[in-house]
């Protein structure tokens, strides 16, 4: 079959910012889908309200919105450009749910939009459960009992009838979002009520537990002629009642049986094919060894989380496939390396793929660490290894979590066998850690297969894992003999963790390895779909070969950023493919490193050579000594190239750039504040404490509040507001516990203070600042949580000017060869430095959108020696008729029992961006793409802290004015009443009924203005803030946030909003 000729342009819809549950899987589905689409001469129509993804640049589709995932948005957008088709299914689940609710209020069909890739009809029979159901039965695949409800009391009538526990499963989410596995009626109601919630059709699967049974998953691709091909076998290790998004697993299946897994193809080929889907679909199924019993559990009718992992895991890209499929294309007309053509295609390659998640439990410090069936995650990582062991170490030295290894693990070697066993019972983020622990204290293989019921074969593989480390612990170094140095290679063990195992450097296991001749070796996973196309991982194995081959080009290595996690995403990771397509355009074979499936970076077209290994030192030299680039950019990958970029120069590697000596003086806080001292550049007062006395003394002498710290640390880990010495003492002890070899900081704390903040380019000599970011929150909010604006709205030229003098000086003093980002605050009509990078920060693609600057191209090219000068033409900052707003979006409906309050520790997942002729319109949109839409009208409920209460009149006079009914808190209605605004107050929780706690049941309130409180009053505040959550209200923690809430409410009021493309905006249309 032909390309389709009878659709021109296609309408794509992307998913919306990074969330647990769906991540930068769907940039790099999006992605792939606007490139083959480009290919196949289609004009395209993208509309998503992610800034930080490379799918929302302006170069990658012809018309690119970033607008709210609304049906009222994207109708007007579809209104105005016409597209005749429309593809669903690469934007995740917020893409199908929104094309649903398009096609069913009669959107499409009133503008003659064909549905291309999947039948909506397909949709509702993978993702409605009735429907679902009815499906499977008619196919006669085996399910597990379950019945749908609409209400609580139906839940608990089917749990009655099945028995405890059950399984809750909310129709139309994704991640597991709202459901979870529930033991008692009480635990049934909490959940069950959260599910409804979170289900776009209020409905509800009550579902048989098959907690234990192996959970396995197959990805599918089927064309319009019905031919279907199994691209990837993924087994998931730890048991069903894990979210597979939180499970650790391994590809192909290593233990399951070839007949069971024949079985599985032949239920899954007969899903997609009743389901109708056209291109990639994921099918997940339980399967009891005891019995043999199969069950299907889901079917995602769109690529997902794990189409990214099987698309890395076998060089199979399903997001390209499939939109070339969607298009018209079958699979025969498709290349494949090996046999021809796609039609041919069956899963190959002799190694094995491991995914290990990663998590954010740090960063909530009320969640529980505990893993069920609603997604946790907030990233993951992919490694390949010849064998099961060498790849399960790589992943976990991928993960950027301070561990080289399974073991020496302090807190869990402190621990009896005893409390191991307890602790592995309950899955959760450590316990394939505490499981290897257990193996080296003694539990038997049997206990733990018994307790966690995963795979004998893992657990075995572990145990023989733990058998090595406990020989080689017999030895020192200088005693251990080579063939046990050559056996830990192969399995997987890391220089770094056998440095630390045998007391020695890294260096001298490396140096002593290379003298035996064990280096890695290079192998080859080819790319289907393509022509001569492949990337590479690493091996130690016995008997490998190493099959890469190195051209003689000049090349330039560039280090990605790992895992995605809060306070470092996706990013870093736009930033990292933007310096691969500078350095081919400047005539470079560019090299990328890098172990998240889930990115652009790690598409095997982004660059010209792809390693999909861990960002280590050991691993980054075996691919710098065989490459042999002039050089390597360690500034675009966040933290995680810089932590060891000093390293790796102390190993003879070229940094490109600035260089790791300036960035590490830039964060060594004592150095910093000498600099700008010598600089003339106000700071607050500050000091550095190394012991509990110094930072008592020191909180004594600033004077309370502080702002108190550790150093080296990325997302605001640790960072804190403090009010009292007490709480300074506590802090102290945690503090100084987190990052031991590194002193605490205190600084004096600007109250009321406005945060700017700004990304600079420097050639060593001159300084470019496109823009100045302004704060929506003020001081004392992660810049990463806060609202920001740009251009700014409120700061006087004479201080925009200071801060880009300022910039420039700190850019020069610290021989910045590239990128910069410098926080600033502006408090009592002064500007001071907060902190300075000297590296890509989470602001750069926000930047690059609104400015039209391409920031990390050009970045790229004054790392080669180019000069700015060079670039004028692109140094010219377009936003000069509209206003970006960046909103942070959170995951607190995954952990409803932390409270909601921002503060200078970074929470958010990701981020959206509104962009409109007014900063009030901006501010407006973001709330509604961050899905916490800002009401029209309605009742507000006011409950501010005394020390703000001066600041809020204007906030409620102008709700007033707007028609709001005004309900407010005791103290909050008396200063409110001596101001002689109306308004009804309210009973706090415990002081009578109806109550705060009633009125947001009862949906009466529309917007929630709560600012934080004193410790007595913590309680009361964070259930007001949970409850808003979990009922959808819009609320607001910050007086700062309710003000450009108000403003933006009253302009919405005001203006019709229409939707404009970025280049519109660009070309100042």
């Amino acid at each position: 079959m032909p390309k389709r000729t009878d659709i021109h342009k296609v309408l794509i819809i992307g998913s919306g910012p990074i969330i647990i549950g769906q991540a930068c899987e769907f940039d790099y589905s999006g992605t792939q889908a606007c490139k083959a689409l480009r290919k196949e001469g289609y004009e395209i129509v993208l509309v998503n309200s992610n800034p930080a993804t490379i799918m929302t640049d302006p170069g990658m589709a012809d018309h690119t919105y970033i607008e709210p995932l609304t049906v009222d948005s994207v109708e007007k957008i579809i209104e105005k450009e016409k597209p005749d088709a429309l593809l669903p299914n690469l934007g995740g689940q917020t893409a199908l749910n929104l094309s649903i609710a398009l096609d069913e209020a009669g959107i499409l069909s009133r503008n003659h939009v064909k549905v291309i890739g999947v039948d909506l009809e397909a949709i509702k029979r993978g993702e409605d459960r009735i429907t679902f159901k009815e499906t499977m039965n008619s196919l006669g695949i085996p399910m597990a009992k379950s019945e749908p409800c609409y209400s609580l009391e139906e839940a608990e009538k089917i749990a009655g009838h099945f028995g405890y526990p059950v399984v809750l499963r909310p129709a139309y989410t994704m991640g597991g979002t709202g459901g979870g596995i529930v033991y008692n009626v009480e635990e049934l109601r909490e959940v069950c009520s959260r599910g409804l919630d979170a289900s776009m059709i209020h409905q509800v699967l009550v579902e048989e537990c098959v907690i234990g049974w192996e959970e396995l998953e197959l990805e599918v691709v089927r064309d319009a002629t019905g031919k279907k091909i199994t691209v990837c076998f993924i087994e998931n290790v730890d048991p069903m009642g894990v979210h597979t998004g939180d499970s650790f697993c391994v590809a192909p299946m290593l233990t399951v049986p070839e007949s069971v897994q024949k079985r599985l193809q032949e239920y899954a080929y007969r899903i997609v094919d009743g389901v109708g889907i056209i291109g990639g679909g994921n099918v997940q199924f339980a399967y009891n060894p005891a019995d043999d019993r199969i069950i299907v559990i889901e079917i995602n009718p769109r690529t997902s989380r794990s189409s990214a992992l099987a698309s890395k895991a076998t060089g199979f890209p399903i997001a390209s496939v499939s939109t070339r499929l969607a298009a018209g294309l079958t699979l025969k007309e498709i290349p494949y390396w090996r046999d021809g053509s796609l039609d041919l295609y069956t899963p190959s390659g002799d190694y094995v793929v491991v995914k290990f998640a990663r998590w954010a439990f740090e960063k909530f410090a009320q969640a529980k660490d505990r893993l069920g069936t609603q997604m946790k995650a907030v990233g993951e990582v992919m490694s390949i290894g010849k064998n099961f062991k060498e790849a399960f170490q790589k992943a976990i030295r991928s993960l950027e979590i301070g561990r080289s290894g399974l073991g020496c693990v302090k807190k869990f070697e402190k621990m009896t066998a005893d409390e191991l066993r307890t602790r592995i019972i309950t899955p959760n983020s450590e316990r394939f850690f505490q499981i290897y622990e257990a193996l080296k204290k003694g539990v038997s293989v049997d206990d733990i297969v018994r307790l966690t019921k995963i795979t004998r074969y893992f657990i075995e593989q572990m145990a023989e894992l733990a058998a090595l480390e406990l020989e080689l612990a017999k030895h020192d170094f200088e005693g251990l003999s080579d063939e046990l140095l050559i056996q830990a290679k192969r399995d997987g063990f890391s220089d770094k963790y056998l440095a630390n195992l045998f007391h020695v450097t890294e260096k001298e296991v490396r140096e002593r390895r290379l003298a035996l001749g064990v280096k890695a070796c290079f192998c080859a996973v080819p790319v289907s779909g393509v022509d001569n196309a492949a990337y590479y991982y690493s091996t130690y194995a016995k008997d490998a070969k190493d099959e890469v081959p190195v051209s003689a080009h000049k090349k330039i290595m560039i280090l990605g950023g790992g895992p995605n996690r809060i306070g470092q995403g996706i990013e870093f990771d736009y930033t990292c493919v933007h310096a691969a397509f500078a350095l081919r355009g400047a005539g470079y074979e560019s090299i990328m490193i890098n172990c998240n499936p889930e990115t652009v970076s790690t598409d095997y077209d982004t660059s010209n050579k792809l390693y999909f290994e861990p960002l280590t030192v050991e691993d980054v030299l075996a691919i710098y000594d065989k490459e042999k680039p002039e050089g390597v950019i360690v500034q675009f990958g966040g933290q995680t190239p810089l932590n060891i970029a000093q390293q790796l120069k102390d190993a003879g590697v070229n940094i490109l750039g600035t260089q790791p000596e300036g960035i590490r003086l830039a964060e060594d806080r004592e150095y910093f504040r000498e600099r700008m001292i010598a600089l003339g550049i106000p700071q607050p007062e500050s000091g550095i404490s190394h012991s509990l006395e110094q930072a008592v003394a020191l909180g004594r002498k600033i004077g309370y509040p502080v702002m108190v710290r550790p150093s080296f640390v990325l997302g605001g880990r640790g960072m804190a507001v403090i009010h009292d010495e007490e709480t300074l003492k506590r802090y102290a002890v945690e503090a100084i516990q987190v990052s031991p070899e590194y002193p605490m900081l205190v600084d004096r704390f600007l109250d009321n203070a406005i945060e700017t903040e700004v990304d600079a380019l420097s050639d060593g000599t001159e300084t470019f600042v496109a823009t100045v970011m302004e704060h929506v929150e003020l001081a004392g909010i992660h810049s990463g949580d806060s609202a920001c604006v740009l251009p700014p709205v409120t700061i006087p030229q004479k201080h925009l000017d200071t801060i880009k003098h300022y910039a420039a000086l700190i850019a020069k003093d610290f021989k910045v060869d590239g990128i910069l980002n410098v926080q600033f605050a502006v408090c009592h009509d002064k500007v001071y430095i907060i902190e300075a990078n000297p590296r890509a920060s989470r602001t750069v693609p926000l930047v690059a959108k609104i400015t039209g600057v391409p920031l990390a191209r050009i970045a790229t090219g004054l790392m080669l020696g180019r000069k700015l000068s060079d670039y004028a033409s692109y140094l010219v900052p377009k936003c000069k008729n509209y206003y970006g707003v960046k909103e942070a979006v959170f995951p607190f409906n995954m952990f409803p029992e932390v409270d909601p309050i921002l503060g200078p520790e970074m929470r958010a997942t990701g981020e959206v961006l509104g962009i409109a002729d007014s900063f009030e319109l901006a501010y407006f949109k973001s709330q509604k793409a961050a899905n916490a839409p800002l009401p029209l009208e309605g009742a507000a409920l006011i409950s501010v802290n005394r020390r703000e209460r001066e600041y809020l009149l204007p906030i409620v006079q102008k709700l007033h004015e707007l028609g709001f009914k005004l309900y407010a808190t005791e103290g909050t209605s008396k200063y409110l009443n001596e101001h002689s605004i109306p308004n009804t107050e309210v009973n706090k929780l415990g002081e009578g009924r109806p109550d705060i706690s009633d009125m947001i049941k009862n949906h009466a309130l529309q917007l929630i203005i709560n600012t934080p409180k004193d410790r007595s009053e913590k309680l009361d505040d964070g259930y007001i803030r949970m409850m808003a959550i979990q009922q959808r209200i819009a609320y607001m923690t910050t007086i700062a946030a309710a003000k450009a809430t108000v403003a933006g409410i009253a302009a919405a009021r005001r203006n019709e909003i229409l939707p404009k493309s970025l280049q519109e905006y660009q070309a100042g249309m």
